[in-house]
């Protein structure tokens, strides 16, 4: 019988379905019933109000368009912090992580103070018709502020793992700068890419500290979803609550399966070509 460098693969493996169990299934479970509580015809109702439906769309709106920036931005960073050295290097390192650690609250009352009409940004914005404090360009700003280190983070230890001789190898055969980055480099990182990514545009469809502050909250206009359960559960509707809820639940379970897949195809496709 072969062994292990940790034994006890049972115990392990009972502790680890138990605490996932307690943690995450009860409560989805708990929040599934509460759900179904409502039966078909009101739940439908409550979730395709009109209310519902505008904070469904301004919340995966942003979040598209939070996510969409950091796509870029977040790999920008980590290109620049695996590539390249320069003075304050670790400090732009450790800058990565700020979100993680800062309170989303105080997120939202910092960025309300620079967007505000006589903050820093917005005292230049506004003349230009840039709205961003309580404008929808506010709640992807918060999204995009408190979501860039998943995707840093995610591809910064590929990128770090990625021999750079493989792009000099590239460049001896003629590829121009580009066409290495696209043909050599974003292949091998694209399953950590993608899986930022996602992980990036989970996290804006949740979030809510940073957002409520710099949204203005207004219905139909600057109201997420996450604002409208909290709403909802203060009106002691708890029903209703959990039936909005459980719409952006099984949004990040279809986002989910449909990551998976791609990055399945994608490793069967490197598997096929190599």
């Amino acid at each position: 019988m072969s062994r292990t460098v940790l034994p006890g693969f049972r115990l392990a493996l009972g502790l680890t379905l138990g605490y996932l169990g307690l943690i995450v299934l009860l409560p989805l479970a708990a929040l599934a019933l509460q759900a179904a509580g409502l039966g078909w015809d009101r739940f439908v109702t409550v979730v395709t109000g009109p209310r519902a439906l505008a904070a469904f769309q301004i919340t995966v709106l942003a979040a598209l368009g939070a996510t969409a920036l950091n796509a870029v931005f977040g790999l920008a960073i980590a290109w620049a912090l695996t590539r390249y050295d320069f003075p304050g290097k670790r400090l732009l390192d450790a800058l990565v992580d700020v979100p993680f650690a800062l309170p989303t609250a105080v997120a939202g009352v910092a960025l309300t103070a620079l967007f505000a009409a006589n903050g820093w940004y917005g005292a230049v914005l506004e003349p230009l018709g840039i709205k961003v404090a309580y404008a929808p360009l506010g709640i992807m700003a918060a999204m995009a502020f408190t979501s860039l280190p998943f995707v840093v983070r995610s591809v910064q230890p590929v990128l770090e793992d990625l021999s750079a001789d493989v792009e000099e190898a590239a460049e001896t055969l003629g590829a121009g700068s580009w066409r290495t980055f696209r043909s050599v480099v974003f292949p091998a990182i694209f399953p950590a890419f993608l899986a930022g990514c996602s992980l990036a545009f989970a996290r804006s469809l949740g979030e809510f500290g940073a957002v409520i502050f710099i949204a203005g909250n207004q219905p139909f206009r600057t109201e997420i979803a996450a604002l409208l359960v909290f709403i909802r559960l203060e009106e002691y509707d708890y029903q209703a609550a959990a039936a909005i809820a459980s719409v952006m639940l099984a949004a990040a379970f279809v986002m989910l399966l449909i990551v998976n897949a791609i990055q399945l195809w994608h490793m069967r496709y490197a598997r096929a070509g190599a």
